[in-house]
């Protein structure tokens, strides 16, 4: 029997060892202290006589002044723990378990019995429970072995416990547990056995074990940036700017802003982050970029060369000017400085009279006979063509010049040719663009008048101006 009730408490440490863990945060703990034996429960056969003198600590309590006793516990998960306890005693006060008057049960001195104990506890922890931070109440079960003098028996436990916590690692524990003793019961309460008794322990507990890289009082196992110190509330993530955004999320994360925008501020509070706002101390559409735009032409007015006129963006915010009133806006008008017809783009147009005018020049338009150089006089008429054509300059015209039928075809055609030249290259000469004149001849192919006479002959040898539409 004595050597089962020995292989039974082995297998009730060993069920002990195997089911797991203190708190998931610091998961190992250790506690020492000091502990009490107590044989009365065994001496009393009533349970009300049993714990009627629970604190009866001058006469019944066995207690070593020294740390008595060490326990290493783990955290296996959830509220449950492991621990191992180691105890040590002296039996200098046994109740007798034959009382001289009813429920008085005398104690004697059984000669200083040595009393050790090791013992495995599974814990079950309320602390959770009841939503405490630092009352940690706790019931316990387990089973271990007890060594009293010469005797040993194995012992099933129970009990209930409670620690106070100072701190998330230290605190003061205090535990008192029943062990039931498998001593064979014709011998309950001698002092040459192992008697059924309570244990009592206090002492002080030390959670450890847990990682905390940076320090920031939250374990790496909870914490989301542990190499990084940061704050609770954000599971160990800093804020650096303490606008309630953790910086990983945080765009801005220097300067405090709003989570709307990310963590950014909105310094004009139009609707656009600081960062993404061209003008982020003045308010602005988010059309411009958080800009303003007093004349609302789609310009900025840090852009617009005219904020407080209506104008387009292509002249920078300003209205198209119209230097010369005549209807249409400088950006159209070929003819910026010259009055002109909307039909012409600005520019004026050239009447029929004026034509006629200039052929009526043209006409006065003398060579150097046989030749396409002009005579002296014919100056002053090319003069007044020239001060005509600059006043159309939008106009383009043609130079034509014509021959009488004296001397061969050829020769006439090629001097015609010359002669229109030769205006054109004046008109060049004196401002008028390349790119409004043409010149052609046709020798005597189109004659005005007959060239038997002397008069038809002049008639016929002259130079025409003509406009080109």
């Amino acid at each position: 029997m004595k050597h089962l009730n020995k292989l039974f408490a082995v297998v009730v440490l060993f069920i002990g060892l195997s089911s797991q863990a203190q708190d998931s945060n610091n998961p190992w703990a250790i506690s020492f202290g000091a502990n009490a034996v107590d044989t009365r429960v065994s001496a009393a056969s009533k349970i009300g006589d049993q714990f009627s003198q629970y604190f009866n600590v001058k006469d019944n309590w066995n207690i070593l002044p020294s740390v008595s006793y060490l326990n290493v516990s783990k955290n296996v998960g959830g509220n449950f723990s492991f621990g191992v306890t180691g105890s040590i005693n002296k039996i200098t006060k046994f109740v007798s378990p034959r009382p001289t008057i009813p429920g008085d049960y005398p104690v004697s001195n059984p000669g200083d019995l040595s009393y050790y104990a090791a013992d495995g506890i599974i814990n079950y922890s309320f602390m959770q429970a009841i939503k405490s931070k630092w009352f940690d109440p706790s019931a316990h079960v387990g089973g271990g072995y007890t060594w009293l003098g010469d005797a040993s028996y194995g012992t099933v436990n129970g009990g209930l416990g409670l620690t106070l916590w100072f701190s998330d690692m230290v605190g003061l524990t205090l535990q008192s547990t029943y062990k039931y003793s498998f001593e064979d019961s014709a011998f309950r309460g001698a002092p040459d056995n192992v008697p059924t008794h309570m244990q009592h322990f206090a002492g002080l507990k030390f959670k450890f074990g847990g990682k905390d890289t940076d320090g920031d009082g939250v374990y790496d196992k909870d914490d989301a940036c542990p190499e990084v110190a940061g704050l609770k509330q954000f599971k160990g993530c800093p804020d650096t700017d303490g606008d309630g955004i953790v910086d990983a999320s945080d765009s801005c994360p220097e300067i405090a802003g709003l989570a709307e925008f990310e963590g950014c501020p909105d310094t004009d509070a139009d609707g656009i982050a600081d960062k993404d706002d061209a003008c982020p101390e003045v308010a602005g559409p988010k059309a411009l970029k958080g800009c303003p735009d007093a004349d609302g032409d789609g310009v900025a007015d840090k852009s617009d060369k005219c904020p407080q006129v209506v104008g387009p963006i292509a002249n920078g915010g300003c209205p198209w000017p119209d230097t010369d009133k005549d209807g249409v806006l400088d950006k159209d008008d070929k003819c910026i400085d010259v009055k002109g017809t909307v039909a012409n783009n600005g520019c004026p147009e050239i009447s029929e009279e004026q034509v006629s005018q200039l052929n009526a020049y043209a006409k006065t338009i003398l060579f150097n006979s046989g030749k396409d150089t002009f005579k002296q006089e014919t100056f002053a008429v090319l003069q007044s063509i020239t001060a005509i054509l600059k006043q159309y300059p939008s106009s383009k015209f043609s130079i034509e010049g014509h021959t009488d039928s004296d001397g061969k075809d050829a020769t006439n055609q090629i001097l015609s040719e010359k002669r229109a030249a030769a205006v054109k290259n004046y008109l060049i000469e004196n401002g008028i663009s390349a790119s409004r004149l043409t010149s052609a001849g046709f020798g005597e192919t189109k004659p005005v008048s007959s060239n038997k006479t002397a008069k038809g002959k002049a008639d016929n040898r002259r130079v025409e101006v003509k406009l080109v539409k």
